[in-house]
């Protein structure tokens, strides 16, 4: 069979998606495997940034992806954060981040050498690339901006036609965005929920009293959205061009204090917080603090907020991501009375009827298909319901498999074929929570987590500092991950340390065969022989990239940190190149910078080893 009679074989597997309730997304894309690339924006940068990456980096970002074989970019959430930076919690669903403007691209050429000592000082003082993020460069750049918003308005240089569309357009959202910017910055970055009761409630004359009076301020950040509409659908169709898809990401939730909540608080049970029920990695559960949706009341209204996000995100991807998907068939919610520190102690789902909830979230996601040309594609990890499967499966969703967890957990503990990968799904190393491929390979396969293990210990009685020197290695564990003795090479010899039988321990047992020679089993599941290394290598990660591109999934993306560790020259620490760290507020979250700007990027000789790999898993 040829490399033709081949692909038409693989494409047929996915023949099914055509008659799926997201048929017309998958016609509109093409069915075809595709290869990608994800990362946030503000991990990459060009010799032009300012600070971060910029919304016309990414059209190197897509130089870079077609001269590798891949034709979708996957980015973190683009919207507002205010200046609490964090992606998952911003201040609209709609607004994007304005630190993400390029000030360069939208100047002509005389408001280019009027603002060039201004500009170059800005770049001067922060110089994008690694090692973090300075956030600090986003202040500073909406100073500068100010004065060019000035600046055109007394000049009347600005089209005010374009403007006006633009407002007239997005009036769903921007209004109410702008107003409630304003009303931050004035009340000190309080909370909506802290200012003064008329406007807190949105009152008709105070609002209006408001908007009179700080006309100019509020304008500007219509203004500043429209820049950045401008910029982005710029990039689009600049990747449109190269045959490369852009995938959003839209989470589930947004941020109690956002201009969306705000808005629309009717919309939301604001006595309630979301968050995730106690499991047995998280003792006491999670409290995010979003608010969950009065989705009868969202209804009520046509489901106009849900249907609105998804008309303004189309201006800038042909997919999207949803963040915790689980959460359209029911959501953890708990008190607002609850103690803080109780996590997610004492909620229960919403809706609390298990039997409700395949119907409930088939019908929030018919809404979402019936109402978008993008294709929908559903982050299905963690504690997952089985309607979830059931209904991505009717609407052809791709779900997310991801190499590290696709196991055959419970029997042999073995990694799963390429071939076993759902069809529709989307083939995964690494997210953006998780260690990258480096890090999981030195410090987290074949260990377990300190923290969890103790917890389990404690549920049989047993004391962990007890046994912990008889079966971890104390020097080859590092961060918090305890690594296995060789020596306890079977259930049996862990059994007899503990002094217990199976029954006694089951739990305790299945951790240990679930991580015992994972190394051993992932270098068998990659085809080698001998003992696997026990440092990462470019040589090794090539293995396992070209192995992740074998899935049966249509889509294979992976991070732009594991791409790039492919090339030996790219040295990046194991443990700290990762983009969040869960469960932890520190500066290492949300700042991660690769070490190589865009325009070096594209120069690199592993391109051609990463364009090689899909032409051979005609992923091309």
């Amino acid at each position: 069979m040829d490399e033709r009679e081949m692909k038409d074989v693989e494409n047929n597997l996915y023949q099914s998606f055509l008659s799926s309730r997201c048929q017309e997304q998958w016609k509109r894309i093409g069915l075809r495997k595709r290869a990608g690339v994800a990362t946030p924006l503000f991990s990459i940068y060009s010799e032009k940034s300012i600070g971060i990456g910029e919304l016309p980096d990414l059209k190197l970002l897509a130089d870079w992806c077609a001269s590798a074989g891949m034709t979708i970019i996957q980015l973190l959430p683009m919207n507002d954060v205010g200046f609490d930076f964090r992606p998952y919690d911003a201040q609209s669903s709609f607004a994007l981040d304005p630190m993400y403007l390029s000030i360069s691209e939208m100047l002509s050429k005389e408001e280019a050498e009027f603002f060039r000592d201004e500009i170059n000082k800005l770049r001067k003082r922060f110089p994008a690339g690694p090692p973090r993020v300075n956030y600090g460069a986003k202040a500073a750049k909406l100073a500068l901006l100010w004065k060019i918003f000035e600046k055109r308005a007394a000049e009347k240089t600005e089209n005010r036609l374009e403007f006006e569309h633009f407002r007239e357009t997005n009036r769903f959202w921007l209004r109410d965005y702008a107003v409630f910017k304003v009303l931050k910055e004035l009340n000190g970055q309080k909370s909506w929920e802290d200012w003064e009761p008329a406007l807190k409630s949105k009152e008709f004359a105070a609002l209006e009293k408001f908007e009179m009076d700080q006309a100019k301020p509020i304008a500007f950040q219509e203004w500043l959205q429209w820049q950045l509409c401008g910029q982005f659908k710029k990039v689009k169709t600049y990747a449109e061009k190269k045959g490369i898809l852009l995938m959003g990401d839209l989470p589930l939730l947004v941020s109690r204090d956002s201009a969306d909540v705000w808005a629309h608080q009717d919309y939301f049970k604001l006595d309630l917080a979301a968050g995730a029920p106690p499991d047995l990695y998280i003792a006491k559960g999670q409290r995010w603090g979003m608010p969950p949706y009065h989705w009868d009341r969202v209804a009520g209204h046509s489901y106009d907020y849900l249907i609105e996000k998804l008309r303004y995100a189309e201006n800038f991807y042909d997919l999207f991501r949803i963040d915790h998907v689980v959460g359209i068939f029911r959501i953890w919610s708990i008190p607002l009375s609850e103690p803080p520190e109780n996590g997610g102690l004492n909620g229960s789902f919403d809706p609390q009827d298990e039997n409700v909830w395949e119907e409930h979230g088939r019908r929030l996601i018919s809404v979402t298909a019936e109402n978008t040309r993008m294709l929908p594609c559903a982050e299905d990890l963690g504690v997952v319901p089985p309607c979830s499967y059931k209904v991505l499966e009717e609407f052809g969703i791709p779900g997310m498999d991801v190499t590290r967890w696709f196991k055959d957990w419970g029997r042999t503990n073995s990694f799963r074929k390429p071939e076993e990968y759902r069809k529709n799904s989307i083939a995964v190393l690494s997210t953006h929570d998780m260690t990258s491929l480096a890090g999981w390979w030195e410090f987290e396969a074949g260990t377990v987590d300190e923290d969890f293990f103790e917890r389990k210990c404690e549920s049989c009685g047993i004391f962990l500092d007890a046994v912990k020197n008889a079966l971890f290695d104390p020097k080859a564990s590092l961060h918090g991950r305890l690594r296995w003795k060789p020596e306890i090479e079977n259930t049996d010899v862990f059994l007899r340390i503990l002094g217990r039988s199976r029954e006694d321990v089951l739990g305790l047992a299945d951790v240990y065969e679930s991580s015992y020679g994972e190394r051993e089993k992932f270098w068998s599941y990659l085809g080698k022989t001998g003992r696997p290394d026990k440092k990462f290598s470019a040589a090794l990660v090539r293995s396992i990239l070209k192995k992740a591109s074998e899935a049966a999934s249509i889509f294979s993306v992976q991070l732009l940190q594991d791409w790039l560790a492919a090339d030996s020259s790219c040295r990046l620490d194991p443990w700290e190149s990762r983009i969040n760290f869960p469960g932890t507020m520190n500066e290492r979250n949300w700042s991660f910078v690769v070490p190589f700007s865009l325009e070096k990027m594209k120069k690199m000789t592993i391109n051609k080893e990463i364009l090689a790999i899909h032409i051979h898993t005609h992923r091309v």
